[in-house]
């Protein structure tokens, strides 16, 4: 970024940066603060533009990734839109294997960025809409068959630390800053347990006293070690029922927070009518969490969260008010 003059040289230097807003609204009644990180600032709308960066000048750096050569890697649709902005920019195809349980958005998104987008069945018996950990598996199957047949660098978001570091090295120094140090909590959402791993790897460095929650769907809460009785499930973005994450290899977690689909939509649907904040599942499922610690856990504390992605990424999903058979707007 261009300081004296403020004009950025690319779509690149929009990414991260994004703003930190008070929650005072839908906090109202309760003894606390809620700050909420609103990652739909980035150009690809959403957290992953970070992790898409990192892993990229990450691998040219350490010779992994060939001038020329293909990028690929699973997505529920968030890290792919981060890989097409970044390789629009950086010169390299990207192609995007996606499920068509997740939301037809992404994809088009992905696609309008020059990304090639390969959507794969879901598993016999998978609810449509409702990504599980066996859809999952077939997407993780069809991109091996392409990394191989296109000679393509596998950008894995599961394995890659470039994932982590994205949020401890750039995230994390940014929270800070805007918050002067002053926040008590944490808690995230995880899916390949990027954000999660690299801010509470970075929060317990720079205050041990912080408290950092893992969130899962109240279905699958397979890393608190509870029985998954649907792996299926709305939020989309993560809650895969992986039970060994790489980044949370022996990580400092302090507890464990379910929510139901429910609960995750009615929050997205009060952050927008609110706040004016428009975010998706994971956004709800990850203020709805820091809601239910500050009744009890952190209660009068000060917990940060992230927005992770923008509600316009779900508009043919039913986390949205659809149009009625009379032309309006069905109210929620």
């Amino acid at each position: 970024m261009n300081l004296e003059e403020n004009i950025a040289k690319s779509a690149l230097d929009l990414i991260g940066h994004t703003p930190l807003v008070e929650l005072s609204r839908i906090t109202k009644g309760l003894d606390g603060r809620i700050l909420a990180k609103v990652e739909y600032f980035n150009p690809g709308f959403s957290k992953k533009d970070r992790i898409a960066l990192q892993t990229i000048e990450e691998a040219e750096k350490q010779g992994l990734l060939k001038p020329g050569q293909p990028i690929i890697e699973l997505t529920s649709g968030n890290t792919g839109t981060g890989y097409a902005v970044v390789c629009a920019i950086m010169g390299y195809e990207f192609i995007a294997v996606m499920s068509k349980g997740n939301s037809i958005e992404r994809a088009r998104m992905m696609a309008a960025f020059g990304a090639k987008v390969v959507l794969v069945d879901q598993a016999p018996g998978s609810v449509p809409g409702q990504v599980s950990g066996n859809d999952i598996a077939l997407v993780e199957k069809e991109t091996q068959r392409l990394t191989e047949k296109f000679n393509a660098f596998r950008a894995d978001q599961f394995n890659l630390e470039g994932n982590w570091r994205a949020y401890y090295s750039r995230m994390g120094p940014e929270i800070i800053r805007q918050t002067k140090g002053k926040i008590e909590g944490f808690c995230d959402f995880v899916g390949s347990g990027g954000s999660f791993s690299g801010l509470t790897r970075f929060f317990k460095e720079y205050n041990a006293r912080i408290k950092c929650y893992v969130i899962e769907p109240e279905t699958a809460p397979i890393l608190a070690g509870k029985k998954v009785t649907n792996p299926s499930h709305k939020i989309q973005g993560g809650g895969y029922s992986i039970k060994d994450l790489k980044f949370l290899e022996g990580l400092e977690i302090d507890g464990f927070i379910q929510i139901s689909n429910d609960e995750a939509i009615n929050v997205a649907r009060r952050l927008a009518r609110e706040e004016a904040i428009f975010g998706g599942f994971s956004s709800g499922a990850n203020v709805a969490a820091a809601m239910k610690l500050l009744k009890s856990d952190l209660k009068g504390k000060t917990i940060l969260c992230l927005l992770c992605d923008s509600g316009l990424k779900y508009l043919s999903t039913d986390l949205w008010a659809p149009i009625g058979p009379n032309g309006t707007i069905e109210k929620k």
